[in-house]
């Protein structure tokens, strides 16, 4: 799925995608990870340097969880909410489980941060969103995705948000440059 994007007044596009993780290996993940599904998102954008500075917050809502989870590797939690951040990076996820029942449910957006571009503010403001997710019973793997997610969806965990990093706001709704009231 293509999803057009703009930010400082330029246009980009994320490329989310899904396929069956068949090399665990090649994707650092355990054997235990074949057939699972992996999704995978790239950023093409032509700004360059600080411009191009752009971030994945992922949220992940699992089996027996009645809300969802900034999904971020523990060594980074208290730091930022960012699970990836640098010049257009790209989004991966390959969640895998032993469990017989599971359902994923993965919400993933991509952010920047406002102000000016050398300002320091820790300030995380939503660019597009998508979902993506499975469902296993058994050996029985179904998956979905990705879809587009709205502003509102981005507004839904704002609250959550702002609890889990208590130190950095979330701008409501989508933004289209840094600089937006």
């Amino acid at each position: 799925m293509d999803i057009p994007f703009r930010w400082w007044d330029v246009d980009g596009v994320v490329r989310a995608k899904m396929a069956v993780n068949d090399d665990p290996a090649a994707l650092g993940c355990s054997e235990m990870a074949r057939g699972f599904p992996y999704c995978e998102a790239s950023i093409n954008y032509p700004t360059r340097g600080y411009a191009s500075s752009l971030g994945w917050i992922p949220l992940v809502r699992h089996p027996h969880a009645d809300n969802f989870e900034i999904d971020l590797r523990p060594q980074f939690r208290q730091e930022h909410p960012f699970g990836y951040f640098g010049d257009r990076p790209t989004f991966f996820d390959a969640p895998h489980t032993d469990l017989q029942d599971f359902d994923l449910l993965v919400h993933a957006f991509l952010c920047s941060l406002g102000g000016e571009l050398l300002e320091f503010r820790k300030e995380a403001r939503a660019i597009i969103g998508f979902s993506w997710g499975y469902v296993k019973r058994g050996q029985e793997i179904e998956a979905f995705g990705p879809d587009l997610l709205s502003a509102e969806d981005w507004n839904s965990h704002r609250n959550y948000l702002e609890e889990a990093c208590s130190d950095w706001s979330f701008q409501p709704g989508f933004s289209q440059h840094p600089l937006e009231p």
